[in-house]
């Protein structure tokens, strides 16, 4: 078995894989969750102090069903991808009402909460419950297109099948929470994306990419298409110290966070709200992408001569004081704004 795929990325785990990262300690099926969905996209070190305050304010499944949207998105704020935030608020109401709070044990039921797909469920279980489940987040995909050379994007159904069918080959019937950390490692630390460090890699001798000298060709990258541009005005208006932000709806972009006010224009906003009497600060213009489009914006801080009434109350819009950390969850656009807002004071 020493020359095995698997023996040999649970040795390299032993020696050389992450131990000590917060969801590694007092493991339960409820911090494995959350960080697994934290690291959905973003790295190990912009995660770990999200983890720690979501755990320190959220500290069990029935904390966070219980708690309000826009304090868990205010716990998210910054992180993005704030459609995990509500799927796991979500979830962790489904798992109070059905399951008493206790985190489902069957794979089918894990994958039907929402925001949890197969692979999720797979490390939950097999981390948390010892469970023998594959996975296949991009590290794992990474790592074994590359050992078997399996040519295309991931995201193409026949090449992500070919990727299950030697993740489920490889992955062992005991010591699997080890194996499913060991490959998440092996991806992160040696496989990476850019320049993987093929001398320290324990599956060197039989990675065909390796051998190829083709690593970088693998996996297939997702075919290239020119981002859509999309532009909007966001208005900051203001009046004594506070400032205006409008919850957004449920779904869609943002879905459920606060924001500015938008318009095509500062007039259209101007007119929208019979605004008479203001003074307009320009803010610093700048382009956030997103997967799928860019959006340019243009930000404009408003300092209203007299207080708005009309239409606040009716259209989820609040007052926030510009001087206190404002505790509801924001977009990083927001954000941004609020900062160059709070350097002008």
């Amino acid at each position: 078995m020493s020359d095995t795929f698997t023996q040999k990325v649970l040795n390299w785990f032993h020696q050389h894989g992450r131990k000590h990262l917060p969801w590694q300690q007092d493991i339960n099926p409820y911090r494995v969750w959350v960080s697994e969905i934290m690291l959905q996209q973003t790295q190990v070190a912009t995660v770990i102090p999200y983890f720690e305050r979501f755990m320190k304010s959220f500290p069990d499944v029935l904390s966070l069903a219980s708690a309000k949207e826009d304090n868990v998105l205010h716990h998210w704020t910054g992180l993005g991808y704030y459609a995990r935030a509500r799927n796991l608020h979500k979830a962790a109401k489904v798992i109070s009402n059905e399951y008493a709070g206790e985190f489902p044990t069957e794979i089918d039921q894990v994958i039907a909460l929402p925001g949890i797909g197969r692979s999720t469920a797979g490390a939950i279980l097999s981390i948390a419950g010892g469970q023998a489940h594959p996975i296949l987040d991009g590290n794992v995909k990474r790592v074994l297109a590359r050992f078997y050379a399996i040519e295309g994007w991931p995201g193409n159904k026949k090449v992500e099948q070919s990727l299950w069918d030697v993740a489920e080959r490889h992955t062992p019937d005991k010591q699997c929470a080890r194996y499913t950390q060991a490959m998440m490692d092996l991806g992160a630390m040696v496989c990476t994306r850019s320049k993987p460090d093929c001398d320290h890699c324990p599956l060197q001798n039989g990675c065909l990419a390796y051998a190829q000298g083709a690593q970088n060709e693998f996996p297939g990258k997702k075919p290239k298409k020119a981002l859509p541009q999309r532009k909007t005005c966001m208005v900051a208006l203001s009046f004594q110290n506070q400032i205006l932000l409008k919850k957004r709806p449920p779904s869609g972009l943002w879905g459920g966070l606060f924001g500015f006010i938008e318009g095509a224009s500062l007039q259209d906003v101007i007119t929208s709200y019979d605004i008479q009497e203001y003074r307009e600060i320009s803010l610093t213009p700048f382009m956030h992408t997103f997967s799928h489009f860019q959006l340019h914006i243009t930000p404009v801080f408003i300092e209203l001569g007299q207080p708005l009434l009309l239409g606040v109350a009716e259209d989820n819009s609040r007052w926030f004081d510009i001087l206190e950390p404002i505790e509801v969850g924001l977009a990083a656009p927001t954000q941004k704004i609020v900062n160059e807002i709070k350097s002008l004071r």
